[in-house]
Order: structure tokens, then sequence, then C-alpha cells
């Protein structure tokens, strides 16, 4: 399985959302906190991106989607 690393450009394009929303977001927990990928580095894993994406486009609640954050921030921890 291949796990594509997206760059905060990558996101901003696939979300649609400005650099400071997206950062607001996280703070409110609607949105997965980057991962590190060494110095200043940052990204954010494809499918959290997706799986964020579609909730979203369902039209989930933000509670449903910081639900969803958290289990995404669990499966990391548990792969690593």
């Amino acid at each position: 399985m291949t796990h594509t690393i997206l760059r905060l450009p990558a996101v901003k394009l696939a979300t649609g959302l400005s650099r400071s929303t997206l950062y607001l977001r996280i703070a409110h927990g609607v949105f997965t906190h980057p991962v590190s990928l060494g110095g200043r580095a940052v990204g954010w894993p494809a499918h959290e991106v997706a799986a964020l994406n579609a909730a979203r486009i369902a039209g989930k609640p933000d509670n449903e989607i910081r639900e969803l954050v958290a289990q995404l921030e669990a499966t990391r921890k548990a792969v690593a």
C-alpha cells in the first residue's frame, strides 16, 4: 500500500481552504494535525485529507468530523 504525504499547497488545492483556515480548523479539531517530515517540513496523509473531504461533502456536522479526526489520528499512532 502506498502512503502519499501531501504538502500544504496540495492540501490547499484539495480542500479549497486557505492556510489560515486550515490551521484554524486544526485548532478547532475538525482537521488532522500535520505529520513532521523533518526539519521544518510537514504534510498530511492523502487518505486523511480524502476522508475529511468526503465527510464535508456528505454534510457531516462538526461533532462527527471531530470524531473522525480522533479516529484518523489514533490510527496513525497504532501504525507507528
